[in-house]
């Protein structure tokens, strides 16, 4: 076998099978001819050796999942090369076979790395059984690790597609189109719009579904760790490196990796980047095998990647390789409209979390939000709402702050409609704020969202004690 192992995008044969490469390692002729017979219909691929020194060698240009191996082999035995394997940083299952063993032979085996110890002869369902077994634990330790990852990671996603604009319809549309295929989607939009959700949602709708979606922000990490995250490392590869461990390439297997912030990739990386993309193979750091990778990339940034290529700062034919479908997603201050329907999505996703009752929201709160600009997108609608619920009111006063920066996008602050509602909605928060810390400016700045400074120009400005 040369070709690289194609995968389906579930990650399962059709049948509930693990879609594996399994390779078969015993000197027996006999043997290797009813395992690979047994396992063909079911799995990937399956190769096979007659000797540790074959299954290296067939080690070097494969993928493996799994590896049945005999103990008693010509030349090494099996127990002493699994355990040369895991030092070099094979991290598949292995499941070893012998017609002569004991308990202490049997102890050695798992020390040694193995996933399973079978005694010869065995039947059909008992090696079905040991395989079954062994992608079960594989996939309980990836579906573990890219659930710590996402929740380590995740900056809270919370932006709902939710709204009946005519922008969000299309947006909506147009993701049901894209999902169908595998295509890489190129994510573009200010902070705040929503990303990782369109993502999300593309992964959910897509054959891929049941497939890991595996999220990584490209900006919060340095180059080195990102390399390392990534693609993996062998053991030895680095200093501290004591063992081998899998990248998040290969945790993405059959499903999407998400790559957040991809504008802040240093340009290096975006050549390996680009060449896994067009070779479909992966070689983690310090090692020499290229590991075949069935993933769909979608990528998101809040910059202009053709501003980014023509500044030298993002490479050209990485920018097209991604840029297949892309995708454009709206601020809220172009689809206003939709702030409302936002406004109960967060309330009710966020009052059972945090314990406390739903807001009534005035008419005179909602015409202020409805004004309001949203430099921040629907992430500074959700994190009000968020505050208010927290303190019992609509904290009108964050949004209201002269500490705010320039919106960036829009070219000047944010200000408040020129309302007598608002000023005194705001008064009246702030002195009840103020009230329930018995006039602690500190405190009350903190519950507010603002600085004390700000809130000290307040009070000057309204003569709140």
């Amino acid at each position: 076998m040369t070709q690289a192992p194609t995968f389906p995008a579930h990650g399962k044969s059709t049948d509930g099978w693990p879609f594996w490469s399994i390779l078969v390692i015993d000197d027996e002729p006999g043997m290797r001819n009813f395992l690979v017979k047994t396992l063909t219909p079911r799995c990937q691929s399956v190769l096979e050796a007659g000797s540790a020194e074959e299954g290296a060698s067939l080690l070097r240009n494969h993928h493996v999942d799994l590896i049945i191996l005999d103990i008693a082999l010509p030349g090494q035995n099996g127990v002493n090369w699994l355990k040369d394997l895991r030092e070099q940083g094979f991290s598949g299952q292995v499941i070893l076979i012998t017609a002569f063993a004991d308990l202490d032979t049997a102890i050695e085996a798992l020390r040694a790395g193995a996933s399973d110890f079978i005694l010869k002869p065995f039947r059909v369902p008992q090696i079905l059984n040991a395989v079954r077994h062994c992608y079960e634990s594989a996939r309980l330790a990836r579906e573990n690790f890219v659930l710590r990852h996402t929740l380590s990671s995740s900056q809270g996603s919370g932006n709902g597609l939710v709204g009946r604009s005519n922008a969000i319809t299309l947006l909506s549309q147009t993701l049901r189109r894209v999902a169908a295929v595998n295509s890489t989607v190129l994510l573009q939009g200010e902070s705040g719009t929503g990303k990782e959700l369109v993502a999300r949602a593309l992964h959910a709708l897509s054959p891929r579904a049941q497939g890991p979606f595996v999220p990584v922000n490209c900006a919060s990490m340095s180059p080195e760790l990102i390399e390392r995250e990534l693609f993996g490392h062998a053991k030895g590869a680095f200093t501290g490196a004591t063992k081998a461990r899998d990248g998040l390439f290969y945790y993405a297997q059959g499903g999407t990796l998400f790559l957040d912030e991809v504008a802040e990739l240093p340009l290096p990386l975006q050549a390996t980047l680009l060449r896994a993309l067009e070779d479909l193979r992966i070689r983690p750091l310090g090692s020499e095998q290229l590991l075949p990778v069935d993933v769909r990339i979608i990528a998101a940034t809040n910059r202009s990647l053709q501003e980014e290529v023509a500044a030298g700062r993002f490479r050209k034919d990485l920018y097209y390789r991604l840029q297949v479908v892309e995708i454009t997603l709206p601020p809220l201050r172009e689809h206003k409209e939709d702030i409302p329907d936002l406004v109960q999505h967060f309330m009710a996703q966020l009052a059972p979390v945090l314990g406390a009752s739903p807001l009534e929201i005035t008419s005179a709160e909602m015409d202020y939000l409805m004004q309001y600009d949203w430099p921040g997108n629907a992430r500074e609608l959700r994190n009000l709402i968020e505050r208010s619920l927290i303190l019992g009111s609509l904290n009108v006063s964050a949004l209201y702050s002269m500490d705010k920066p320039m919106d960036s996008a829009a070219g000047r602050r944010s200000a408040p409609p020129a309302t007598t509602d608002l000023h005194t909605l705001e008064k009246q928060h702030i002195r009840t704020i103020l009230d329930s810390v018995q006039g602690d400016k500190t405190q009350a700045a903190q519950l507010l969202g603002i600085s004390r400074r700000t809130l000290e120009r307040r009070c000057a400005e309204w003569a709140l004690s």
